[in-house]
């Protein structure tokens, strides 16, 4: 089900993609180097990069963005919120590390344990900053990509294979 038709409606959508963008940024070398590859104006980077600030990314600066980090954040923040995964083709074959169930299991694992230990830092006074709360989603969005990573794996490994065929 589309996160955008549970009831009741919240805007938890807006904060995922935006933290997506701050990452996305981040990643690409930050908001001088974002606007540099985007043609887009430093401050109008500097709008998509700040999580107050309504503005979301358009579509060609968020291709642009994401062909020059090669991974496609926002993308998968985009077709999670559509109730879809990303499927990277280069992990399609059977064969590569990347398919391994224990390696993925164990980095599932390991954000699990991550997110776990910044939630308890973050709530330990009993109260949640804006800086502890992004903190928390930014180790949620990691453990959130290292599941459907998991997923992937688990899902090949489902897929029916003649007996004795090593393929």
């Amino acid at each position: 089900m589309s996160e955008l038709t549970k009831a009741p409606f919240s805007d938890a959508w807006f904060h995922r993609l935006k933290a997506a963008q701050r990452d996305l940024i981040k990643r690409c070398g930050g908001i001088d180097r974002a606007a540099e590859v985007t043609s887009v104006s430093r401050s109008q980077v500097g709008r998509w990069n700040n999580a107050g600030d309504p503005d979301l990314v358009t579509i060609p600066a968020l291709l642009m963005l994401e062909a020059e980090c090669g991974q496609p954040l926002i993308t998968s923040v985009l077709a999670g919120i559509g109730g879809r995964r990303l499927a990277d083709p280069d992990e399609l074959d059977a064969g590569g590390a990347s398919s391994c169930a224990l390696t993925a299991h164990a980095e599932t694992i390991s954000r699990a344990g991550e997110l776990m230990q910044v939630g308890a830092r973050a709530l330990a006074d009993g109260k949640l900053t804006p800086a502890e709360a992004t903190e928390m989603d930014r180790a949620a969005s990691s453990m959130e990509k290292s599941i459907a990573d998991l997923r992937t794996v688990l899902s090949r490994a489902k897929v029916l294979r003649v007996v004795g065929d090593d393929r």
